[in-house]
């Protein structure tokens, strides 16, 4: 076999590392430049994206801080323009209640006063009567006592000036 009686030839083995060294090298510059330098760009490119990526992602969440922040300075507006808003409402209550309250005070205070006033007169009309009632008890009395006739009127006097202590 021919193949076989090549084994023992110098030639043989040199001529395989030579066949050896060239496809080495074919397969190290075909598939290592070229396979290496497709990748080193897709790893590039990757890298690339990610890091455009990152940043919008931060420019996003920055946005969102803002809007955030923005929401909270208008949700605090709103709080504070109720709380004016129940304060003057309070305020508006208090006056109408304080006002109800006067007007019903001064109503109590007019309903006493004419109260007061019927006190009085039915007092001076109770006052005149019992001066009445006395001064004809005064002229019953001395009518029995002494047996004198008093006119009723010097009988009302007298009565009047006892009971205002004169």
């Amino acid at each position: 076999m021919p193949q076989i009686s090549q084994l023992g030839e110098s030639g043989f083995v040199s001529s395989q590392l030579f066949w050896l060294i060239i496809v080495f090298a074919l397969v190290y510059f075909v598939i290592g430049r070229s396979m290496a330098t497709k990748v080193v760009a897709t790893v590039e490119q990757r890298d690339e994206t990610v890091a455009g990526d990152l940043a919008a992602a931060e420019s996003a969440r920055a946005a969102a801080d803002q809007s955030e922040e923005e929401w909270r300075a208008q949700e605090n507006a709103a709080r504070e323009q109720a709380r004016a808003k129940l304060a003057e409402a309070r305020a508006r209550g208090a006056q109408a209640s304080e006002a109800r309250l006067a007007a019903a005070n001064a109503e109590l205070d007019a309903k006493g006063a004419e109260a007061d006033a019927r006190i009085a007169a039915a007092r001076g009309a109770a006052m005149s009567e019992i001066d009445n009632v006395a001064a004809e008890a005064a002229r019953d009395i001395v009518s029995r006592v002494a047996g004198a006739d008093v006119d009723a009127a010097e009988a009302r006097k007298a009565v009047e000036s006892v009971r205002h202590g004169g």
